[in-house]
């Protein structure tokens, strides 16, 4: 039989299909078990219960707000943690809770709820000497999971000895778990300054330090990465980090960086790759150097290059690096130019994707980003938006609007579809993210709108019927009269219905003129009651944006006759009071969420009622006060009495759903009642296992003090038996006497014997060593008579070729007189150019002077034989030096003539006036 729970359903087991509830109380029964009595059918009875859990297909199944999901969690947590859970077990445990982790929203609540960061820290602390176990690699890859963007907090159980375990491991380099102890301290020491002084207060950290750049060279880019984010995150504003990150180094720095991004081994080492180079960004000095890295063209056009890829997880990276870049203003300049530089002149069929899957152009992947279906990544479409909206900020800035227009007709149609309302109702999750993208798509169209050409081009597709349909949706689906008396966490709905409300009726403000029937539908809706929820929200709230929206829309509707300023006024008054109780209550809130705290639910048990009541009684007040209001009707003059009821109406209404969700917050602090009992109680289970212990351990203390008293008895009795020994000993050591000098005289005559056997053995020796060198050096003799014979004859070659080296000279020397004629007579030739011939006569009597030097050592060298090959030598490379000083100066004296003769042909008039070509 099956039965079905609203959205819970899904399979269970070995192909039977089973109720998710059921699973689920099925598991938290055989936790409680478990707990119980941690026998062996109890855990193989759990560990089924786990295996049919881990197949259900449903998503959002451990929802963090529902109480069954909770206990399982919290349980399954609760025995992850505790030390007498069986291996085997804690291993299924891991492997659910990694399971878990893999949804964004239920691995917030892991970290934040359940604290299973000190859960998994204390299996790796509790399994530190075993460290080759899967279990251990298991919990850092699911802590490495659910700490990634998140802080984690110093005063957090075993993060010390998790900080130690892993410093450990990350300086054994052939340690299977180097790389994810790597990433997992990346993730702790990021944006945490508790833990990083930590870690720069232990003795080691110079050697970690060391061990970190050693690693930069590594094969994996992975532990690069993981590596390099560690030493950003430890040393960037340290002397480590100046010279890490010098203006010499930080070129190779950022090219590492775009490799890692653009050829990384995967996601995962991409989305630490992004994350290292937008906390550098965060560094002005760094991003200067980056806006004048000579690369970062090139770059950044292979970074808008993954855009087209089909990964949305790297295209979400690849998306938020982008937007990082726009912070700086120059960077942000030459990505507008790369991204619009080939989308502007692409057709409107463009939009479409090729063979593979792909858009063609960066500013075509960003649409098509922005585009995906609401049940999509949603980190996509928000970062794509929020670069067009900074893309299109810096095209205002540099007036270059017109040459987008070609671009934003193919964006328009998207930014208007993603303002369409829906269809059918949509779940709480899936209308916040619909809120979220028509924010980020009416953040678009107003800075479109900055632009006289661009605001023409948005008025032609934009229509008036759109901007209302989308207001009436959020006013009826965003639960605007629930209030503001709500607390913040349970109205993130209604707070993200009146954001879009508001930029909605901001863009309305900015093209009413220019679109048909806008203005009208404008001040209508200026005058509806319902707008006064975003007007309060906005106008008390901390983010500038908001304040300064809602006063431009303040100001637009203050002048109209129906505006409600006095229900308004009444609603910012309540928004400010509830604000006032928050900050009251914000300390004792802080207080009872203490852990260290056994009564944690006491004062929220006692708190409840009070506040309830408070509320019953301002209930009753409000009532008394309006029966006396309508007795006194009579008296009260010019006032609004419609305006007035409404108020009270409103007041009414928002004190009834506020005693709705005080029940409900009731239930809550009675779940957490009910847990902190069931703490006590592990907390008196816990007492009475250390009372038996202690009682253990004195009956210990007795039996060691009575064993001490027989072993005192059995000292005094081994004592009078040293005693006998003792004498024993004296008799055997005068014997021993005796001997020693008899094996001492033996000693003797052995050492001499010795000592006659090694001098006749070194004799010996001595002899074969002299006849050994005799035959060598005989050996030697006849080897340098022949090395006397063939050194001999390499002497007669050698005068040979000294003569015909001299030979060699003498012509070289008639050559040489022969070109002085030469150039004598080309001397008498070129009177223009007299002072450089001079200088090189000059340079001709030096070389004259160079060949008698030489001629001088080539005789002495006839003295020196074992000199005359080098002199040679020198020779010859002196001579080819020569050889090629004189072609160059008959090139240059050929030059010189031509230009001479080129020079009388001018002055004589016999070149033709049009071969001669000036230019000015």
């Amino acid at each position: 039989m099956t039965i079905t729970t609203p959205g819970l359903s899904g399979l269970c087991g070995q192909g039977f299909r089973m109720d998710a509830t059921t699973c689920l109380k099925s598991l938290l029964l055989g936790i409680n078990q478990y707990k119980n009595n941690n026998s062996a059918t109890n855990a193989a009875q759990l560990q089924r219960q786990i295996d049919d859990v881990s197949g259900l297909k449903c998503a959002r199944l451990f929802c963090p707000n529902q109480v069954l999901p909770s206990e399982c969690v919290g349980g399954l947590v609760e025995l992850a943690g505790d030390p007498n859970t069986s291996p085997t077990l804690r291993g299924k445990i891991v492997s659910l809770l990694s399971q878990l982790a893999s949804n964004e929203e239920t691995r917030e609540a892991l970290h934040s709820s359940y604290d299973l960061t000190s859960a998994l820290a204390s299996i790796i602390h509790c399994n530190s000497t075993t460290p080759s176990e899967p279990i251990v690699l298991q919990c850092i890859q699911v802590l490495q999971r659910v700490t990634y963007n998140t802080r984690i907090f110093h005063s957090t159980a075993y993060i010390d000895e998790l900080i130690a375990f892993l410093m450990h491991h990350i300086q054994s380099p052939n340690d299977d778990l180097t790389m994810p102890c790597l990433g997992l301290l990346a993730n702790l020491c990021r944006y945490n300054l508790a833990i990083q002084a930590h870690i720069k207060s232990t003795s080691q950290v110079k050697a970690f330090y060391r061990t970190l750049i050693s690693y930069l060279a590594h094969n994996s880019l992975t532990v690069v990465v993981f590596a390099l984010s560690l030493l950003t995150s430890l040393t960037l504003n340290e002397e480590v980090g100046e010279k890490l990150f010098h203006a010499k180094n930080i070129h190779q720095t950022f090219q590492l960086i775009f490799n890692i991004i653009v050829n990384g081994d995967g996601t995962l080492t991409r989305k630490y790759a992004v994350d290292l180079l937008v906390d550098l960004l965060k560094n002005p000095k760094i991003a200067d150097y980056l806006s004048r890295y000579e690369h970062f063209s090139l770059c950044l056009t292979q970074v808008l290059g993954l855009l087209q890829g089909k990964d949305p997880d790297s295209a979400a990276k690849v998306l938020e690096l982008l937007v990082s870049l726009c912070s700086v203003s120059s960077l942000r300049r030459i990505l507008c130019q790369a991204v619009f530089r080939s989308s502007v002149a692409q057709p409107r069929s463009c939009v479409k994707k090729d063979s593979r899957g792909r858009t063609p152009e960066p500013g075509l992947a960003l649409i098509h980003w922005a585009s995906l279906p609401l049940q999509g990544p949603d980190s996509c479409c928000l970062q794509a938006l929020q670069l067009l909206s900074e893309l299109f900020e810096e095209v205002m800035d540099s007036s270059l609007g017109a040459s987008v227009q070609p671009f934003t007709d193919l964006l328009l149609p998207v930014l208007l579809d993603l303002l369409q309302p829906p269809e059918l109702p949509l779940e709480e999750q899936l209308a916040r993210r619909n809120c979220a993208r028509a924010a980020c798509a009416i953040d678009v169209l107003l800075a479109l709108c900055g632009e006289e050409a661009l605001k023409l081009q948005v008025s032609r597709r934009l229509t008036a019927r759109l901007c209302v349909s989308q207001v009436e949706y959020l006013f009826s689906s965003s639960r605007m009269d629930v209030g503001f008396d709500c607390p913040m966490a349970e109205s993130d709905l209604s707070q993200a219905g009146a954001t879009v409300v508001l930029k909605m009726l901001d863009l309305m403000s900015r093209v009413k003129q220019v679109v048909p029937d806008m203005e009208t539908s404008f001040y209508r809706i200026l005058q509806d009651q319902r707008l006064v929820t975003p007007l309060s929200v906005a106008l008390t709230s901390d983010r500038r944006e908001q304040v300064q929206t809602a006063l431009r829309i303040l100001f637009e509707a203050a002048p109209l006759p129906d505006f409600p300023a006095i229900v308004l006024g009444e609603s910012i008054a309540a928004n400010n009071s509830y604000r006032l109780r928050e900050a009251e209550f914000t300390p004792r809130r802080m207080s009872v969420q203490d852990p260290a705290l056994a009564t944690l639910s006491r004062p929220c048990a006692a708190r409840t009622p009070s506040v309830g009541s408070a509320t019953q009684h301002s209930i009753h007040s409000l009532i008394e006060r309006l029966q006396t209001g309508m007795e006194m009707k009579e008296e009260i003059k010019d006032v609004r009495i419609s305006e007035i009821m409404d108020v009270y109406e409103q007041k009414i209404s928002a004190l009834a759903s506020k005693e709705g969700r005080l029940q409900d917050l009731l239930e809550a602090k009675a779940l957490a009642l009910a847990q902190a009992d069931r703490l006590i109680a592990q907390y008196r289970c816990q007492r009475a296992q250390a009372e038996a212990e202690a009682r253990k351990l004195a009956t210990l203390l007795k039996d060691a003090e009575r064993r001490k008293e027989e072993l005192s008895g059995e000292l005094s009795s081994q004592t009078l038996e040293a005693e006998r020994a003792q004498a024993d000993i004296q008799q055997l050591l005068q014997h021993n006497g005796r001997l020693q000098a008899v094996a001492e005289e033996h000693q003797a005559l052995s050492a001499s014997y010795n000592d006659v056997v090694l001098k006749f053995g070194e004799c010996e020796k001595m002899l074969r060593d002299l006849q050994t060198a005799h035959s060598s050096l005989n050996k030697q003799a006849e080897a340098m008579k022949k090395q006397n014979d063939t050194l001999k004859l390499q002497q007669e070659k050698m005068l040979s070729q000294l003569a015909g080296k001299e030979e060699k000279i003498q012509a070289l020397s008639q050559n040489l007189e022969d070109r002085e004629n030469k150039i004598s007579g080309l001397e008498q030739r070129i009177q223009s150019l007299e002072e450089k011939a001079e200088l090189r006569e000059k340079q001709s009597e030096d070389m004259e002077e160079t060949i008698d030097i030489l001629r001088k050592e080539l005789n002495k060298t006839e003295l020196a034989r074992k000199e005359l090959s080098i002199k040679a030598s020198s020779l010859e490379l002196q001579k080819s030096q020569l050889e090629t000083r004189l072609e160059k100066r008959e090139e240059e004296l050929n030059k010189h003539s031509h230009m001479i003769a080129m020079i009388h042909s001018l002055s004589s008039g016999k070149l033709k006036t049009d071969s001669v070509n000036l230019s000015l």
